[in-house]
């Protein structure tokens, strides 16, 4: 038995809840984890999970051998790391999570160079504009945008940019551009349904929340990008999100004497779990990339 293969299939065992998720994660059998945990528990003499029609519990043992498998997991990484040297590159394999619009403008395009930096690291990027489950789809770290509203989460602020209110020169054109944010009544708005029909500006001591009227709603940003530049409507976006449009002046920004809330992008780590030296090397390589 390999011990350390042991240590690490219990561990995914007990995160993703199941020998199934543990199996795909591995991208094994999942004959071969029910196997290996059994053969950790008849090494160990003791049971560490309890099985029942709800699932997977840990044991009391369990639960004390699932820290200590952790930490010897990450340890043995950091070892492997130190002894292959400092100028060595990672090697295996690294999931990342983004929202599809984001990965698409601004992480896809950087990745070539980091892969480049270590030829023996694979990368599984994970497009999804929901703030899935980390420990159950196996993900190292994600890129998230917004309030960090899970305070369990590990995270870290990597950059944070303004949001505008914008729309295509050929929309104002038809429309007219609104001087005030009182004027947005009068114009059609592409309402990204996680920001909602109520926007909030702000101009020094003066706080102003105006409702919008929509026609047009949609869950992802990809289709908000494809209504505004189609000329169905302004909407509320980060600079992030229109970014080549914005230089290029294919959409512009209104009202810039008026403010709404900056957006915080973070580096987010799985509950639970220490930052791998490749989940770190990833985050310092976005976060110096990104705000280059």
């Amino acid at each position: 038995m390999d011990r350390l293969a042991a240590m690490e299939t219990f561990v995914r065992v007990i995160e993703t809840g199941s020998f199934s998720g543990a199996a795909r994660q591995l991208r094994v059998g999942q004959p071969a984890v029910s196997k290996s945990v059994a053969q950790l528990e008849e090494f160990l003499g003791v049971k560490l999970l309890t099985r029942s029609t709800h699932g997977l519990t840990p044991t009391e043992a369990g639960l004390g051998y699932l820290e200590r498998a952790r930490r010897a997991l990450e340890e043995a990484a950091e070892a492997e790391i130190a002894a292959r040297g400092a100028g060595a590159g990672l090697k295996g394999r690294l999931r990342i999570c983004a929202a599809v619009t984001f990965a698409r403008i601004h992480l896809i395009p950087m990745l070539p160079k980091f892969l480049a930096q270590h030829p023996e690291l694979e990368l599984e990027v994970v497009l999804d504009d929901r703030q899935i489950d980390l420990v159950q789809e196996g993900i190292d770290v994600a890129l998230r945008m917004g309030k960090m509203l899970d305070s369990t989460l590990t995270a870290r602020r990597v950059a944070r940019c303004k949001r505008l209110v914008l729309g295509t020169p050929a929309y104002f054109d038809r429309v007219g551009t609104p001087a005030t944010p009182s004027e947005l009544s009068r114009h059609q708005a592409v309402v990204y349904l996680r920001e909602g029909s109520v926007w909030s500006f702000q101009r020094e001591s003066t706080e102003l929340a105006v409702t919008v009227r929509s026609r047009l709603r949609v869950t992802a940003a990809e289709g908000v990008r494809a209504a505004v530049l189609a000329d169905a409507g302004l909407a509320i976006a980060s600079e992030w999100m229109f970014t080549p449009e914005l230089q290029a002046g294919a959409v512009r920004a209104v009202l810039p004497e008026w403010s709404l809330p900056a957006l915080d992008l973070w580096a987010v780590l799985p509950t639970g779990r220490a930052a791998t030296a490749k989940a770190r090397a990833f985050v310092n390589f976005f976060e110096r990339s990104f705000n280059a």
